[in-house]
């Protein structure tokens, strides 16, 4: 056993902005699942969106931010992030963090959907997550402890369960130990991995949003699945992310013949709200039609972009002929772990950040180029929380490993889960196809899993289990929700139902064993 004052799940740009940004004094570990830049962050391209132009101001990216996410957001807390959108920019660009630049030596400004001001700081065109990234990796002070490839699987409570204390871990040679701490953080990403379809890394299974609901922190929102637009699609499968920052310059959706497919469908055309353009696609796709990003008005491409160009070329795409062929797939989950700004869950000792966290700040449609923003923001007010405490830190007492179930059920084979949740529980969604997909998924003892000891379980049992109560949560959501919002659209109930759901949020709680719909207890967060 192992112990720490802070224990920091994950390595994407929320785990690193909170590493580096805690007091020297303290002793913190970083485990991850494979190694430091295996994540979603590591792979954004688009960059970070901050109201740093001299005619734009962050009440205006709050707007943006807040008609994207179809009014479903938290307002304070998108103001909040707005507000410290350009210091959070000047602060990384500062302390030697390079941006793109003009001629004049200005941040290079992009566009991209749904945003009114050209407002997206970029790095190495459109490799900024890596650049980012690396960067945080190269600041890590001393009292930082990394430990790749540990694969934590579960949350240790305390004996009343009060309180989150420690982590156990799986370790490439097999054996499993125990990490304890004050302060344990979950910045383990997204879930993309669920769908067939998905712009996300491997390792995005929805990992850290399991371990929270196996251990009876508060869900919300999990029903709001951003479907990023476009992907590279090739022989039947996707091969990656064209950022939309390639539309912002001025790529336009067409069919083979050249027809422009969002004329007529929303005033910002290609540049609409992500849900608004992945909805017109998959339409076309439905019934057989292959959709194109024509990048022909855009000069110097490969400069632009070059490690789009790269995976293109890659892939056999001719990028003398201006067209690159795409499918929508899963980008980005709105909900997970429910939290305050200080990434502060409903049980004391334990923290989530980055996508894994619902801060209500996307609401129920991700603004492009608000995730790693988002990160930056959570990540330093964590750290703040923390440092402001630090004096206060004791090791955990009342450690208790409490005896659980062993069971040996049937898990769902991962590629046919990814499937029939792309097809049933996708971008278009239906009572019926829902409910196919809820009854399938519990023919595999959803409860007893919730229950079970995972000790004995490979890495892969692991990951088929997380995405399977993932699954499980986001098909629950999106049958409960009977309206259309942001990310979730039900073709059934096609329009948004303000009057019943606008601000309505669905939360998943375990509570003695069993998941349950209740109100967020503000009074159960870490104090």
């Amino acid at each position: 056993m192992k112990q720490f004052d802070v224990i920091i799940i994950g390595s994407g740009i929320a785990a690193l902005q909170l590493a580096n940004k805690l007091t020297k004094d303290l002793n913190v570990m970083i485990l991850t699942k494979q190694n430091l830049t295996k994540g979603n962050s590591y792979l954004a391209q688009g960059g970070v969106a901050a109201a740093v132009a001299p005619g734009d101001d962050p009440y205006l990216h709050y707007l943006d931010t807040m008609e994207a996410g179809a009014h479903h957001n938290d307002a304070k807390a998108v103001l909040e992030m707005t507000r410290k959108a350009p210091e959070l920019i000047n602060g990384f660009w500062q302390s030697g963090c390079r941006f793109d630049e003009d001629e004049n030596g200005n941040l290079l400004l992009g566009m991209e959907g749904a945003h009114s001001e050209k407002r997206i700081v970029h790095s190495g065109g459109d490799e900024t997550g890596r650049h980012m990234v690396e960067f945080l990796i190269s600041d890590l002070p001393s009292n930082i402890t990394v430990e790749q490839s540990a694969f934590v699987y579960d949350l240790i409570l305390n004996q009343e369960k009060s309180q989150c204390i420690g982590v156990k871990a799986k370790l490439p040679d097999g054996t499993n130990e125990r990490y304890i701490a004050q302060h344990v953080v979950l910045a383990t990403g997204g879930c993309g991995q669920i769908f067939s379809f998905t712009s996300n890394a491997e390792t995005a299974t929805g990992d850290g949003i399991a371990l929270a609901y196996r251990a009876g922190a508060a869900l919300t929102d999990m029903e709001f699945i951003q479907f990023h637009p476009t992907l590279l699609y090739v022989d039947g499968r996707t091969r990656g992310l064209i950022s939309e920052a390639v539309r912002g310059e001025g790529a336009v959706l067409v069919t083979e013949d050249g027809k422009r497919i969002m004329q007529g469908i929303h005033p910002l055309e290609d540049l609409a709200p992500r849900h608004i353009v992945s909805q017109t696609i998959y339409d076309y796709s439905r019934r057989g039609i292959q959709i194109h990003l024509d990048i022909s008005s855009i000069k110097d491409f490969s400069a632009r972009f070059p490690t789009i160009s790269k995976l293109c070329i890659q892939h056999g795409i001719e990028m003398e002929k201006g067209l690159i062929p795409v499918v929508p797939g899963s980008h980005f989950i709105m909900g997970g772990i429910k939290t305050d700004l200080q990434g502060r869950t409903s049980i004391p000792g334990l923290y989530a950040i980055g996508e894994a966290a619902c801060t209500g700040i996307h609401g129920a449609n991700r603004l492009a180029s608000n995730s790693l923003l988002e990160g930056m923001f959570v990540g330093s007010n964590l750290a703040e929380w923390i440092n402001i405490r630090r004096a206060g830190i004791r090791k955990p007492d009342n450690i208790h490993i409490p005896v659980q179930n062993f069971y040996d059920g049937e898990l769902p084979d991962p590629a046919i889960l990814k499937q029939t949740m792309m097809d049933r529980t996708g971008i278009v969604r239906k009572k019926e196809m829902l409910s196919l997909q809820a009854d399938w998924l519990a023919k595999f003892n959803h409860d007893k899993w919730l229950e079970a000891a995972l000790d004995h379980l490979s890495p892969e049992q692991l990951t088929s289990l997380f995405m399977y109560i993932i699954a499980t949560l986001i098909t629950q959501s999106a049958l409960e929700r009977t309206e259309s919002r942001g990310g979730h659209y039900r073709e059934d109930f096609p329009y948004e139902d303000n009057a019943n759901w606008m601000k309505k949020q669905i939360i998943h709680q375990r509570k003695n064993g069993k998941d349950g719909k209740h109100e967020f207890n503000q009074t159960a967060l870490a104090t």
